[in-house]
């Protein structure tokens, strides 16, 4: 498959002149696409019609999805990432006519009405005084989600080995104790030390590392058996139960719908 690498600026807040309150952007990329690292000079929200994509800021990996979309604010350094065949959507805010509604990146759910109201921003033909009160209704419901698809990924050079090969194979079975005696050092400060650097339970971010994995090969179309093997789970069930705790939502969730 070829892979596609973009490159746009890195910009600050308000440095370019953006004359809109809220700007509409879709495409369906053909290829894998990496975005190196770049800030916008407005804010935005990321979500997707169809499949998952990436964000990164620093050590935190955020998925996005068509139902989990992530607000980034103006100025934020970021790159990304989008498998081929990803419809990705977006909707770009006016730095000085709307006010962030967080000054780090967060999460934002995309229900049915959020959708509509973005669907019908891109409309062509919208009268200004439609486009106006449409604007006004997505402001108001606008809002930061306690829900987020969230990797902290660690940086120390205790956890890089381990953090390094999870993320490269989430079926990965090695526990804590087997690292600690790779690595020579206890179990307690490997668990320390991942507590202190992701906010998780080493056991939490495994399962955090192939959820976002899963979601990615999910929204491929993959079926949840395959998907089950290929993160490290012994049954479609089992993945479930651990996909449901971690996300909050089904493995079905995120497969694409099939049309007739």
């Amino acid at each position: 498959m070829t892979r596609e690498t973009r490159t746009l600026p890195a910009l600050a807040p308000g440095s370019v002149e953006t004359p809109f309150v809220i700007k509409d952007y879709g495409e369906v990329v053909s290829h894998d696409t990496h975005w190196d690292a770049h800030s916008h000079p407005f804010h935005e929200l990321l979500w997707n019609e169809r499949g998952a994509s990436t964000a990164v800021v620093g050590e935190r990996v955020w998925t996005i999805t068509p139902t989990l979309g992530l607000w980034m604010p103006a100025g934020t350094l970021h790159t990304g990432a989008a498998t081929a065949g990803t419809w990705l959507r977006a909707s770009f805010f006016g730095f000085r006519t709307t006010a962030s509604i967080a000054d780090t990146p967060v999460a934002v759910e995309i229900t049915p009405l959020l959708r509509l109201l973005l669907e019908r921003l891109g409309e062509p033909g919208l009268a200004p005084s439609s486009r106006a009160a449409t604007e006004a209704l997505v402001l108001d419901v606008l809002t930061p989600s306690p829900r987020e698809l969230l990797v902290r990924v660690p940086v120390s050079d205790l956890l890089r080995p381990i953090a390094d090969a999870v993320r490269e194979d989430p079926a990965d079975q090695r526990t804590l104790t087997d690292w600690a005696s790779a690595l020579g050092v206890s179990t307690r400060t490997i668990a320390r030390a991942f507590t202190a650097e992701t906010d998780m339970s080493f056991v939490r971010w495994v399962a955090a590392v192939r959820a976002q994995h899963a979601i990615g090969l999910l929204a491929r179309g993959w079926d949840v058996e395959s998907v089950a093997e290929q993160v490290g789970y012994r049954s479609a069930s089992a993945f479930g139960v651990a996909f449901r705790r971690t996300t909050g939502l089904t493995p079905g969730t995120f497969r694409p719908e099939v049309t007739s």
